[in-house]
């Protein structure tokens, strides 16, 4: 269907709440529109954790303008999925402009419309938001006020949340039960906040350095809201995927069996379309590629022991995985939000993010097969057409301030042209 805000015709939006379950209208125009409209090849395309729905119609629009003309043959419809994310907006994002506000407003406190941003997505807790604002503009000394603060962020984001959600926040699992307590929430806030603060500042955090380098443990606060609200956007991920756009390609081939669909992901959005492998129906065969824009997911989730362990056979192609090493969100925050409870590994540098690393900062781990190439190569020969594909695409994605650095910069013609060569889209 027309979209006058979109760049590429046909386009299908499809929205999801929070648990997974689609809005009936838009599910019921792109069933009945794919089959009118005679599409062989679907891209459905998933934004990540720091986006609403302006910024994710965005997002598809300039990302999908390219396709066009790169595939003039092809018969190619496009599906944007709009979730419940929240978008940051002191966060630079490479060609969008900041809020005023958030120029306005320097950390750690909270800027007007990321405020109202945390209102929208976690309903019924304006006094918590309120509350967390407070204490991050006064930056109270006593250490009965950060933990306070602690208290409210975890409360803020449902740590164990009612619902179908709390099953859904694991990459990994230790002993078959998945890992879901990020040391984050139970050690003290103060160590917590501490070590974010190191992180943003890019102070060593090896024993032995000066105490008067330390920074003040308010100085990582609005990080720690910011990691604790992405861990909430990760279950919405991961139930996103599972309930809703899972069963809802099963549905399409059922719908158009010649469809062939082509999942692309963005940070959390990349763990959204994995995860729609796990829900897909017994038998359906009809997702022929898979690509990962800087996934923000553990890169041992396809391995042994991870919560999609071969799930990408269940993909007829390949999964593609674009990483980045100028993706500061990944290289550094994300593996410092992501260990787990009771991990005595140290705090930042390599070996945290060699066990809680992301997909999009080094790729698929531990999965046997999986192919490697550098962006140019893979644009240049075919690509596999099954397992695993890492793709080095730092030529690209590289451009970004703190403290996400290019995260988000993934719109690209070559990253438009790979997801073509995934799926073999001619």
């Amino acid at each position: 269907m027309a979209d006058p805000a979109m760049s590429v015709t046909p386009y299908w939006e499809l929205t999801f709440d929070a648990d997974g379950d689609a809005d009936g209208g838009r599910r019921d125009q792109l069933l009945t529109g794919v089959k009118r409209s005679g599409v062989r090849d679907l891209i459905v395309f998933a934004h990540g954790w720091n986006s609403d729905r302006s910024g994710a119609t965005r997002l598809y629009s300039r990302f999908f303008a390219p396709i066009p003309a790169l595939a003039p043959a092809a018969r190619i419809g496009y599906v944007g999925v709009v979730w419940p994310s929240m978008r940051f907006s002191d966060e630079p994002i490479p060609d969008l402009p900041r809020s005023a506000a958030a120029e306005e407003t320097r950390r750690p406190a909270l800027d007007a419309d990321t405020r109202h941003a945390l209102l929208e997505t976690f309903p019924g807790r304006a006094t918590v938001v309120d509350r967390i604002a407070r204490l991050l503009e006064q930056r109270p000394p006593e250490e009965a006020e950060l933990e306070e603060f602690g208290r409210l962020v975890r409360l803020l984001v449902d740590v164990v949340p009612p619902g179908p959600q709390a099953l859904f926040g694991a990459d990994t699992l230790a002993e078959g039960v998945p890992q879901d307590e990020p040391e984050m929430f139970a050690c003290p806030t103060a160590v917590a906040c501490e070590q974010f603060a190191r992180a943003l500042s890019g102070l060593d955090s090896a024993p032995g350095a000066g105490e008067f380098a330390l920074p003040n443990p308010w100085d990582g606060a609005h990080e720690l809201l910011r990691q604790a609200t992405y861990y909430a956007m990760k279950r919405r991920a991961g139930t996103v995927g599972e309930r809703g756009l899972g069963p809802l390609v099963g549905r399409l081939a059922t719908t158009a069996p010649a469809l062939r669909v082509h999942l692309v992901g963005h940070s959390f959005g990349g763990r959204l379309v994995s995860f729609a492998l796990r829900g897909l129906p017994d038998g359906v065969r009809t997702v022929k590629s898979v690509t990962l824009l800087q996934g923000a997911f553990s890169h041992y989730a396809f391995a042994p022991r991870g919560v999609l362990q071969g799930q990408q056979n269940r993909i007829d192609g390949p999964l593609v995985c674009c990483y980045s090493r100028f993706d500061q969100a990944l290289s550094t925050m994300y593996p410092l939000a992501s260990r787990m409870a009771g991990d005595a590994q140290g705090l930042v540098g390599e070996v945290l993010g060699a066990k809680w690393g992301a997909l999009g900062h080094d790729g698929v781990q531990a999965v046997p097969g999986t192919h490697a190439r550098v962006l140019a190569d893979a644009l240049s020969r075919p690509l596999p057409t099954s397992g695993c594909v890492n793709v080095d695409a730092a030529a690209v994605v590289r451009r970004g301030g703190a403290p996400a650095g290019a995260h988000s910069d993934i719109v690209h013609p070559e990253l438009a042209r790979l997801v073509l060569a995934a799926g073999r889209i001619r």
